[in-house]
């Protein structure tokens, strides 16, 4: 009975989700090879979001149009590819003014989107925390807020797709105090996330436990990396931004020393303002962790570039002197070995997560990470003190211990900041 109610309701209703067709459009003001490279990056993000590609256009300018991001040539040449290729949208690979997409639209007489919107979409089809949702709506919003009017002629033609899912089209009709008084509904939600970080950074602080942030161009591996070491059971996927809410598990060392492994969302050229902003808090385990843990796709031919993008959002975040560990991940997929360098690094070493390749090498690195922070102590403690090695052998790494007649020989390691108290 079941079964024949949903045949009728299927043939009564059409519940198909149509894919889209999307032209992706690039304008390149230098390197032309490079904007190639950007536009296959945006490729894969359209298929992330569920769209195919049938088109790509790229024109060279010596900088982009204000008012319509291309020239107006290049318009009537997508016109005509529109309509040849039936597709039902453009994505632009930089971010749109809200004087372009109003252009932008009414002169290709479809659908505009920009990389910003893209990426925003996927994150909210990503998000699976309140934090996460609370923080991509946030950034949606924003986003929306300024392009408003663009973005109404847009929707009323869409049953679906990219850039609807999320705050959505109810939210985008309400005017722009109800969107604003949203926007500052959650900012305050999002303070109370920032307040809850802080009490646990403060509680890992006093416990003396050394936190490593895992960071990384998208699908370079992060999630793969963290399930290997610690087991977390976090999703693996090959698509961009297939996880986006930040993991926390420990690891425990050969010494016997326990470090937290936290992973962040990871990053990506042009990654939208808005997004960093309301994403901020999360993005800022690196700023507070005691080590970096970079991992980068080493068989991906735009690895260097995919570098300079995380350092440069590390920069962004104000994350500086903290100890750098660069994993060169993906090594069952390098096909071509060749010496694989990052200067900016302290500690370099090549891996394979998904096989194990490397990992013992990276624990002992993490382990001389550790032991470059700590002050190596040898004494002997009175029998009144023996709580303070119990404080080392939960804080430190307990080397020697011997009973005495005058008391405890100890020889161990211990972090800087709790010498104070055990000496």
């Amino acid at each position: 009975m079941e079964g024949r109610k949903q045949k009728i309701m299927a043939e009564l209703y059409d519940i198909t989700q149509t894919v889209e067709k999307v032209i992706l459009i690039g304008v390149s003001t230098g390197d032309s090879d490079m904007m190639k490279e950007s536009l296959d990056e945006l490729e894969e993000l359209a298929d992330t979001a569920g769209a195919v590609t049938v088109g790509k256009v790229i024109q060279n300018l010596p900088q982009i149009q204000q008012g319509t991001y291309i020239g107006t040539g290049k318009i009537a040449e997508i016109c005509n590819l529109i309509a040849e290729t039936g597709a039902t949208g453009v994505i632009c690979d930089d971010e749109l003014s809200p004087a372009q997409l109003k252009n932008l639209e009414e002169g290709l007489g479809t659908k505009v989107m920009d990389r910003t919107l893209l990426i925003l979409d996927i994150f909210a089809a990503r998000a699976s925390t309140s934090e996460g949702k609370i923080q991509v709506e946030l950034a949606q919003l924003k986003y929306r807020l300024a392009r408003l009017v663009g973005l109404r002629s847009s929707l009323s033609r869409l049953g679906g797709g990219i850039g609807t899912r999320g705050p959505g089209e109810k939210k985008l009709e309400m005017d722009r105090r109800l969107i604003k008084d949203r926007i500052a509904q959650l900012n305050r939600e999002l303070a109370e996330v920032k307040r809850h970080r802080e009490v646990i950074r403060s509680k890992r602080s006093r416990e003396h436990v050394s936190v490593a942030a895992i960071v990384g161009y998208t699908n370079a591996g992060k999630s793969t990396l963290l399930n290997k070491l610690t087991g977390a059971g976090v999703l693996e996927e090959d698509k961009l931004f297939a996880t986006l809410d930040p993991t926390t598990r420990m690891l425990e060392l050969e010494s016997g020393q326990e470090i937290l492994m936290t992973d962040t969302v990871g990053f990506i050229r042009k990654l939208p303002h808005h997004l960093i902003e309301a994403f901020r808090s999360t993005l800022e385990e690196a700023k507070y962790a005691d080590m970096i843990l970079h991992v980068v796709d080493a068989s991906n031919l735009q690895m260097e570039v995919q570098m300079a993008v995380v350092y440069e959002t590390l920069k962004q975040l104000g994350v500086y002197d903290k100890p750098v560990i660069t994993v060169f991940n993906k090594q069952d997929k390098v096909t071509q070995q060749e010496t694989l360098r990052d200067f900016k690094a302290d500690h370099t070493v090549k891996i394979s997560a998904k096989t194990g390749e490397g990992l013992e090498e990276l624990k002992s690195i993490l382990e001389q990470v550790l032991k470059e922070k700590q002050i190596l102590i040898e004494r002997v403690y009175p029998y009144n003190e023996a709580g303070k090695i119990q404080q080392i052998r939960k804080f430190g790494q307990l080397l020697e211990e011997e009973y005495q007649a005058d008391g405890i020989y100890v020889k161990a390691y211990v972090p800087t900041e709790l010498y104070g108290s055990v000496c």
